[in-house]
């Protein structure tokens, strides 16, 4: 996902008219008139096109008129009354480009009594207070009034006619004055074309200048009495009740009810079937075989030029060596079973014995696997064979009719034996999740494959592109399967009309359950040989998937915090914020919003004077860490007080805040959600609430650990890697000095100084260090200067004399980086994959970008799967030792967190200490040795 949401509302009304007078007739197969139908499904799709080559929205809509009549006309009866009838052949399209718009699988918003600028301006406004960045695409001038920023979230428009981007500037050049001044010349000058009277002999000129002058429309007409006699004087007075009338017409309405969420508006994907079928329906067979060369699958819907798909393919890097689907019979939702008799749920059970392979998906009542209530479950034995187990459906009311169902315990019980039996294998897509509902049943599973993980190791980073895409079973469903399975709004709706997934009546919840069973059954039929062909299996069998049911376990496990301590701290940062914040203002002479990056960019660049301000596409100053830290060290005091504002900000909202919050009422623990697919180099990454970006080398972070406590009588163990990227370097790069210094258990920054330096100060020790792994992130000159504050000439004499003392570092290097551009990617000494799609790209920042990820990628990864493989092993090794009581809780990075009683302490540390000193072998023979540090305490900062 984007850094930020960027919403692109296309006012769909103007591209009809502009599509039915650019073409000529034309009629489908059927007779119908489909000449606009044709222009406007091909400027759709150009803009599609335009917005890949661009910064392409992550979520989109089209706004069109519902009809020709609004609220205006009551207010104003001749509103739009000049506009003649739609021409006859262009009515009968109408309906059909809303299923054009739909055939694109995009949002298409229309309401009663509403224009569709007014549903523009409330999805913008409501956009905009959310932090989005909008873009309307459009060339309306009464749109013209909503362009401008606020809070750093900037609306800005898209003239697709002119390719041009309108925004503040060119507003100001069309009407001489801003934007929140536009709709007070339109009230001047009116509106022919939709009837809105204005003054009569006023034009845009003489509207702008009187707007421009007086600075605002009551002022203009008040400014008329005291005017020399004049044609305007006479035109001002007599018709300003006129003027006050446009004013009102042209205002747009920005609090309209949205008819749906903005979150709807999610850009998931362009399913090819929806299109493919519109296009051959009405015989647009050149846009049909657009389609067919061009994408096959698109994955997003600006994913439409062969072109360009067809270079990107060339690249050899998005597609890699992908296997031809197996000849499934198409998805046919009608044909799942609803089992609502024991009798029919042990047929299936039989069945799946059989099939020896089943796969698996549960429905439940909430997102959180810890507090969610098991809904149902389906199970799939082939394509098309599927089925639907209603557990808990009907009303939250006890005197709500329910329909026909099996008791939820009696089910289970009769399923137990089906997904504990080592003879069949149970396929989920993210089990993990699935995992954690059942065993809060009592239910354990085993064995198991999860299409999500098969799909990271052999795709990991492809996405990249816009072809590769993510792990999701849509987004997988539509890529490889060429199906786009039912949406959860489909059969639950959205925001104040979504209702639980166990009132959905069964006959839609079994289609929706089902077929998402089938789906994953057909992915694993596709994927899981792909493991073997394309060299998967070696990471996934040895590293990934036994590590699904321990990530489970640590979810399930939690971590107790102390929530006064929280609270307290909580307030700590509050009062400590508000100190800074007066601080600041006092420094900058006046009070504005510090987390408002304009006004903040203001403050340090106008006011203060502050040089070496730049400003980006939306023509405000850049105020990120970066920038703050240089002004800090050029001595700017502010930017000291704001970085330090900024922190405590962060943790409060972030940490104190958020994990009191996060605390799990039944459980008092809290529950952090591990993704194993959410770093492309392999490692996991903590979401809700995320654990692993605590600062660890701060006093205030170290605060926010010491929240983090065992249950009484326990203490929390912390074992961690020491610099395990580092000595992974040296076995890769095969650098005989600092292997000789990790086997003698040298200070290996010391020995880097001394090597580079001929001496070990406290200074030129620092700068090894930084050296070190700057080196190994294939860091720049300037980024090197940047980080020891050197001249770019010193930071590169450092570089060049690190790779002169360690030749094998630069081979290395330079190895790597042919060889991902050779293959497109790199490897792990466990053999995952991690793809660079942009490698080879023409553009500088993004090839350097590659580069610098791709020189990293085998170190980070190959660390990655080395703890993974620690923690798929350490619980047998301390169950066999007889302390299978022993928890772990938590992975962050190149740390394990345990909780065990203290009195175990001193049995555990060796055992833990040595499955992770062990973890690479027998797989992979490392030269060097792995170190491992272990502390314990009573909070998880003491143990450290």
């Amino acid at each position: 996902m984007a850094d930020k949401n960027h919403l692109y509302l296309v006012d769909g009304s103007s591209y009809i008219f502009r599509a039915y007078h650019r073409l000529p007739p034309l009629t489908d197969p059927e007779g119908t008139p489909v000449g606009a139908v044709y222009g406007y499904t091909t400027m759709l799709w150009k803009l599609a096109d335009d917005l890949d080559k661009a910064e392409g929205p992550t979520h989109l809509a089209v706004i069109l008129d519902k009809d020709s009549t609004s609220f205006r006309n009551e207010i104003y009866p001749e509103y739009k009354a000049n506009r003649p009838e739609p021409p006859e052949d262009l009515r009968p399209q109408f309906p059909l480009i809303r299923d054009a718009t739909r055939a694109f699988s995009l949002p298409c918003i229309e309401e009663q009594g509403l224009e569709a600028d007014d549903l523009i301006a409330s999805y913008a406004r409501a956009a905009q207070r959310e932090g989005w960045d909008v873009t309307i695409v459009s060339s309306d001038k009464d749109l013209m009034q909503l362009v401008g920023e606020e809070n750093g979230a900037r609306i800005d428009m898209l003239d697709t006619m002119k390719s041009q981007r309108i925004y503040i500037e060119e507003v100001q050049e069309k009407f001489g004055v801003p934007p929140e001044l536009v709709g007070d010349v339109l009230a001047l000058m009116g509106d022919s074309v939709d009837n809105i009277p204005g003054i009569f002999g006023i034009g845009p000129k003489t509207a702008s200048k009187l707007i421009a002058e007086h600075g605002n429309l009551t002022a203009a007409l008040d400014a008329a009495e005291g005017m020399k006699k004049s044609k305007l004087k006479e035109r001002l007075l007599e018709h300003r009740g006129d003027a006050e009338l446009s004013r009102v017409l042209v205002t747009l309405k920005e609090d309209c009810e949205l008819p749906e969420p903005l979150d709807d508006f999610k850009l998931d994907g362009v399913p090819p079937e929806p299109l493919a079928a519109f296009l051959e329906k009405h015989g647009f067979t050149s846009l049909l075989r657009r389609l067919d060369a061009g994408t096959g699958s698109p994955d997003r819907p600006n994913n439409l030029n062969p072109e360009k798909a067809q270079t990107k393919a060339a690249e050899g890097t998005s597609q890699g060596n992908r296997q031809p689907l197996p000849e499934f019979p198409p998805v046919d939702r009608t044909g799942y079973d609803c089992v609502q008799t024991r009798e029919a749920l042990d047929a299936w059970i039989e069945k799946a014995f059989a099939a020896r392979l089943v796969a698996v998906d549960t429905e439940t009542s909430a997102l959180d696997a810890m507090q969610a209530d098991l809904v149902g479950i389906s199970l799939a034995t082939g394509a098309g064979e599927a089925c639907y187990i209603p557990l808990a459906h009907g009303g939250t009311d006890m005197f709500d009719e329910k329909p026909e169902q099996i008791d939820r315990d009696e089910a289970l019980e009769a399923l137990k034996p089906l997904l504990a039996s080592d003879a069949v294998l149970k396929v989920f897509q993210n089990g993990k999740y699935d995992l954690n509902v059942l065993a809060r049943y009592g239910v354990e599973v085993s064995p198991i494959d999860d299409t999500m993980i098969i799909s990271f190791a052999l795709d990991a980073g492809r996405g990249q592109d816009g072809i590769g895409g993510g792990h999701g079973m849509d987004e997988l469903s539509q890529r490889h399967l060429g199906h786009t399975p039912l949406a959860f709004k489909d059969v639950c709706g959205t925001g104040k009309k979504q209702i639980p997934f166990g009132e959905v009546p069964l006959g839609k919840a079994t289609e929706y359950a089902a077929e998402d069973a089938d789906v994953t059954w057909r992915l694993h039929a596709h994927l899981k040989p792909r493991l073997a062909i394309e060299g998967g299996t070696k990471v996934y069998e040895r590293v990934d998937r036994p590590l699904i049911p321990v990530v489970a376990q640590m979810e399930r496990h939690g971590i107790k915090v102390d929530r006064a301590r929280l609270a307290k701290l909580s307030e700590e940062f509050a009062t400590e914020t508000g100190r800074l914040e007066k601080q600041i203002h006092e420094i900058a002479g006046e009070e504005f919003t510090i987390g408002s990056p304009k006004q903040l960019g203001d403050i340090l660049f106008d006011k203060l004077g502050y040089k070496g301000g730049r400003k980006g596409k939306s023509g405000q100053y850049s105020t990120d860490q970066a920038v703050l830290e240089r002004l800090s060290g050029e001595g700017a005091e502010i930017a000291d007080k704001v970085l330090e504002w900024r922190q405590l900000s962060k943790l409060k909202s972030t940490y104190t805040d958020a994990l009191q919050a996060a605390i799990n009422p039944a459980t008092g623990r809290v529950h952090t959600s591990y993704s194993l697919v959410g770093a492309q180099t392999g490692r996991l990454s903590s979401t809700d609430p995320n654990l692993q970006n605590i600062p660890i080398r701060t006093p205030i972070g170290r605060q926010i650990r010491e929240a983090f406590v065992p249950e009484d009588g326990n203490v929390l163990l912390a074992a961690d890697y020491s610099q395990i990227e580092l000595r992974l370097a040296a076995h890769m790069a095969d650098v005989d000095t600092l292997k000789d210094a990790f086997a003698n258990g040298e200070d290996i920054h010391a020995r880097t100084a001394k090597e580079m330096y001929g001496e070990v100060t406290r200074d030129t020790r620092a700068q090894a260090k930084t050296i070190n792994f700057a080196i190994l992130y294939g860091i720049s000159r300037w980024g090197l200067a940047g980080r020891l504050g050197v001249e770019p000439d010193e930071a590169q004499a450092m570089i060049d004399r690190y790779f002169e003392r360690f030749p094998g570092i630069q081979r290395y290097i330079a190895e790597t980086l042919e060889t991902v551009r050779e293959r497109g990617y790199s490897e792990t000494l466990f053999g995952r994959k991690t793809w660079f799609p942009r490698i080879n790209s023409k553009n500088q920042a993004e090839r350097q970008g590659s580069e610098r990820a791709a020189i990293n990628a085998p170190i980070q990864g190959t660390s990655a799967d080395i703890i993974k493989r620690a923690m798929a092993r350490m619980m047998p090794a301390l169950e066999e030792a007889g302390l299978g009581h022993v928890r772990m809780l938590l992975q962050v990075h190149d740390e394990l967190v345990f909780e065990l009683p203290e009195g175990d302490v001193e049995a555990a540390s060796p055992i833990i200490e040595k499955v992770m000193a062990e973890a690479a072998q027998p797989a992979v023979k490392l030269d060097v040795p792995l170190g491992i540090e272990i502390g314990t305490g009573k909070s998880w900062d003491a143990a450290h």
